[in-house]
């Protein structure tokens, strides 16, 4: 890797933003981490050797400081990771007002901006982007409607990058991961847990329990492969919508009552089926 090569990591203070960064310094990349929570992200830029910079992604004017200091400090642009993301729980009918629109926001208006922002820069050097979407883009999670539909949006969002600006030398690709070990999943699991009475381990346990490899995924494994797509050995890769998820997506649901590893129950009371943790199988 040229030593020269800069990326841009949003959301680069905590899980999967944070192991791309060290993923890319450790590769020779200089890298420039955004986040609105000085502590975190100065951590990580201490640990790393990255560049810290204190913005909101959801601003327009903070994403176009963001990619001019970028620019003044390292003189090029060569990548953009668009990682940046939260949830608000809720299905259509109940989701609020403002929880909508603060996913619309940071989901995917942001990412908007900072591709804007960045797109001269990233022409002038026939650079490449990654947008870090989900799973949720690809099948539709229960309770996280506004999450689904603004992930979904970006990989789209990406996709349109990948046909318009192909042709003048630019790369787009998305990576959707699965559940996977995080600062934020570990809070969704530990209430997960706790509404069941089991440990946050255990809660992991359950989520993955269908998943092909029987585990979370780690954010150095999802850094992995964004690593790989911004550099030259992806050259050929191009609106790409990549699962990292142990294989879930692949999982089709009416199967599972009929893998002989899961033992499930009927439950009238409920018009489905019922499985409980304690006998969920999966070996």
């Amino acid at each position: 890797m040229n030593n020269s090569s800069v990326a841009i990591v949003s959301g680069g203070g905590t899980g999967i933003g944070a192991a791309t960064a060290t993923t890319l310094r450790d590769q020779g990349w200089e890298v420039v981490i955004c986040g609105r929570r000085p502590d975190v992200l100065n951590k990580v830029a201490r640990s790393t050797g990255s560049h810290p910079v204190i913005a909101d992604v959801s601003s327009d004017a903070d994403m176009k400081r963001l990619v001019t200091e970028t620019i003044d400090r390292f003189g090029a642009l060569n990548g953009l990771v668009l990682n940046a993301g939260i949830v608000r729980a809720g299905v259509a009918g109940d989701l609020n007002d403002e929880d909508w629109d603060a996913m619309l926001s940071t989901n995917l208006t942001g990412p908007f901006y900072l591709i804007r922002a960045a797109l001269p820069h990233l022409l002038a050097t026939r650079g490449a982007m990654v947008g870090v979407a989900s799973a949720a883009a690809l099948r539709a999670t229960a309770g996280i409607a506004g999450y689904d539909a603004t992930k979904a949006a970006l990989a789209m969002l990406i996709q349109t990058v990948a046909i318009d600006y192909g042709p003048e030398g630019i790369r787009a690709n998305s990576v959707c991961p699965g559940w996977t070990q995080t600062e934020m999943a570990d809070m969704e699991m530990s209430e997960f847990g706790s509404e069941l009475g089991v440990s946050r381990e255990a809660a992991y346990e359950l989520a993955t329990a269908f998943v092909p490899t029987r585990r979370p995924g780690s954010s150095s494994e999802v850094a992995a492969l964004i690593a790989w797509l911004l550099s030259d050995q992806a050259s050929y890769i191009n609106a790409a919508t990549i699962p990292v998820d142990g294989g879930l997506v692949a999982v089709e649901p009416s199967a599972i009552a009929f893998d002989p590893r899961v033992t499930v129950t009927s439950n009238n009371q409920n018009n489905g089926l019922e499985i409980p943790t304690h006998m969920v199988q999966a070996g």
